[in-house]
């Protein structure tokens, strides 16, 4: 008794693993925008077609087909035409609109592939997908191909692959070469220019009437307070022809913020000095 029970519980739930989901009644036809349907054929699981289906761009293909589980019409969870490219790979699905009879259909056209499908050499590979919860296994069937016939007076869509993440080559950077000096006919005019002004400050110091006297007075009264500041002031000129002829920016700054400080103390007692000169009346 007991090994009967077994036996029939062990078939019951072979019974059960067996079941599964499949289609019936299962036709595909291709019509034009605007006239019958330029083909009709049948197909099932056991016997998909053998010719592609040519899909133009003002075509429809209509796929028409019931849904059963165990033999019986049923109306699955989840029912699609999945449209393949043998390339890449890609793949759309397509729903099936399914009614509780099982019946279900769905129309595609080319205005709904994507874009890689239009430009694909290769016929595209259409499956039925039928699945849905419980035990029951799903379905995925080849049932036939599909070769797009673009229109030869219009031109076919540009498609750009989008920009993935993963490995890019290594990037080498190229540092920008060193800046050049500009022409010595330009550097030359315009140190002439500045060395005219020496001469120039001369004369018209004599023109305004400048009292050399008190340069006497001023050194005697202050010489290293005097002398320092002159001297700070060319060896700043010196700072700036070194950096523009050798020197970068980390050389030039120490040696520029050195005399700087020299050029502010001995400034402010050198000029003190004459200060105290024109307060007392001395022109």
């Amino acid at each position: 008794m007991r090994l009967t029970q077994a036996i029939l519980l062990l078939a019951a739930g072979a019974a059960q693993a067996a079941s599964s989901w499949s289609f019936d009644d299962a036709s595909i036809s291709v019509a034009a925008k605007k006239g019958s349907d330029a083909i009709k054929e049948k197909f099932s699981q056991k016997a998909p077609l053998t010719k592609p289906v040519g899909l133009g761009s003002t075509d429809t293909v209509k796929v028409i087909l019931t849904a059963k589980e165990d033999g019986k019409a049923k109306r699955p969870h989840q029912a699609f035409v999945t449209i393949k490219e043998q390339e890449t790979g890609l793949e759309a699905p397509f729903p099936l609109t399914v009614k509780d009879t099982g019946k279900a259909v769905v129309q595609i056209s080319q205005k709904d592939l994507p874009v890689q499908f239009l430009l694909s050499p290769k016929p595209l590979k259409a499956s039925v997908v039928i699945g849905s919860f419980g035990e029951a296994r799903a379905v995925n069937t080849p049932v036939f191909d599909i070769e797009i016939q673009t229109d030869p007076n219009t031109p076919l869509p540009k498609y750009e692959a989008p920009i993935r993440y993963g490995k890019k080559p290594e990037i080498h950077h190229i540092f920008r070469p060193d800046p050049q000096s500009p022409p010595k006919v330009i550097s030359l005019f315009f140190a002439l220019a500045v060395a005219a002004t020496v001469p120039a400050l001369f004369i018209s110091w004599l023109l305004l009437g400048a009292n050399l006297n008190h340069l006497t007075k001023a050194l005697g009264a202050a010489p290293l307070s005097h002398l320092t500041f002159f001297g700070s002031i060319v060896a700043m000129e010196g700072v700036f022809f070194m950096y523009y002829t050798s020197w970068n920016l980390f050389q030039i700054l120490p040696v520029a913020g050195v005399v700087g400080i020299v050029t502010v103390l001995s400034g402010t007692k050198a000029l003190g000095e004459v200060q105290s000169r024109r307060l007392a009346g001395e022109r």
